[in-house]
């Protein structure tokens, strides 16, 4: 793994493990200004320090292999089309460990997953109880009549067509960002997988 992934990974491990830099250099036996300075990817450490905070943080970052990470990036931001949470999340689990735009794009795309799932589950549950209280409403013994019959019966089509739409137009967008090397967004998404 190198700069600034490195950093980047330092950092977020180190904060996981409530430790500060004070006390990761502590650990490490180096200084608290390397340990700043390789978290801000200023330097990139010595084997030695490399193997220290392998050890400490537990992690291996000599493990990273980032010479098929654009494949798998493009393939883990294109599953999300199919409005499946669980093909991103066997993609991310076997591949988050190999690198560090892997595992922090993948958390991403699965917090758009479970959020779209989660709409998807709500939007049904609203079209199922929905038609109920609207005869509720109009009476039993009332017509609904023809236009609020057709309303109900296209409801669900488009609905369910244009969450498709938005979840693909994300997922190809996000692909090109990603490929590109520029920063990826999943709006509306809530951060379940942090």
């Amino acid at each position: 793994m190198n700069q600034p992934d490195l950093g980047l990974k330092i950092t977020e491990l180190r904060q996981q493990k409530g430790l500060t830099q004070e006390k990761l250099a502590e650990y490490c036996d180096v200084s608290t200004r390397t340990i700043q300075r390789i978290e801000s990817s200023e330097v990139e450490p010595r084997s030695f320090t490399r193997n220290s905070l392998s050890n400490i943080l537990e992690f291996d970052f000599g493990r990273e292999n980032t010479n098929n990470q654009s494949f798998w990036l493009a393939l883990l931001h294109l599953s999300s089309v199919f409005c499946f949470v669980f093909i991103p999340l066997l993609l991310w689990s076997w591949k988050k460990d190999q690198s560090y735009k892997i595992d922090r794009q993948g958390r991403e795309v699965l917090n758009f997953q479970i959020t779209i799932m989660l709409v998807l589950f709500a939007f049904i549950l609203v079209l199922m109880i929905g038609p109920a209280v609207f005869l509720m409403v109009q009476g039993v013994d009332r017509d609904p009549g023809i236009i609020s019959g057709n309303l109900f019966a296209a409801l669900p089509a488009t609905s369910i067509l244009l969450i498709g739409l938005f979840t693909t137009y994300q997922a190809v967008v996000n692909t090109v960002r990603a490929l590109s090397d520029k920063p990826i967004r999943y709006p509306l998404s809530l951060p379940f997988v942090k």
